[in-house]
């Protein structure tokens, strides 16, 4: 269980085909600090494994159904990725409860910047979309963002100049894939006013 609060970028040092899936290296100064082989670390929304250590240098595999459902398919080395590690028993809450298992791509379609600031507008999947709701919490990319508006298979979030210098999202361009995950609590409703 995460936060959605982004605690560093990583880097991307190398990818390795591991068929079917990938073994990625990132490097992080701060979070291999204390990391621990088996630790769960949530790499652009993604909750992955520790599975290798090297001072700062942390190795994850992904499979294939993460690699089609997430966008860590699309890294190469150089790519930066937001991090974040588990939350802890007794740790402040400060975003929203995000579980590390992303529903979907979406798609950056709009972005207003209004420097210091920027608005950005993303298109998801149409069976996302009861599961979205205005003031409503998501995740994208791992960072726990609060929604502005949203209509059948767009939303938008408005960012501040925090979120923009220390994410990913601050250089994300019109076209880029991002991981989206909704409220589970969003989730669980849906499913209980579905069933009768």
């Amino acid at each position: 269980m995460f936060t959605g609060l982004v605690e560093t970028m990583g880097t991307i040092i190398e990818v390795v085909e591991d068929g079917p899936g990938k073994r990625l290296a990132v490097q992080s100064p701060l979070i291999a600090t204390d990391a621990k082989l088996g630790d769960s670390i949530c790499i652009n929304g993604c909750c992955l494994t520790v599975i290798a250590m090297d001072g700062d240098r942390l190795e994850f595999e992904a499979g294939e159904e993460t690699l089609k459902r997430t966008n860590l398919g699309q890294l190469t080395a150089g790519c930066n990725v937001n991090l974040e590690r588990s939350l802890a028993v007794g740790d402040r809450l400060g975003g929203h409860y995000v579980t590390g298992h992303v529903d979907a791509l979406g798609q950056l379609i709009e972005r207003v910047n209004d420097p210091p600031w920027a608005n950005l507008r993303f298109r998801m999947p149409g069976e996302l979309a009861s599961q979205v709701a205005s003031k409503g919490s998501i995740a994208i990319d791992g960072i726990s963002l609060t929604v502005v508006d949203v209509d059948d298979d767009s939303f938008s979030v408005a960012l501040i100049p925090h979120t923009l210098s220390v994410t990913t999202l601050g250089q994300r361009a019109v076209g880029d894939d991002v991981n989206l995950e909704t409220d589970v609590l969003a989730k669980y409703v849906q499913r209980s006013l579905g069933r009768e």
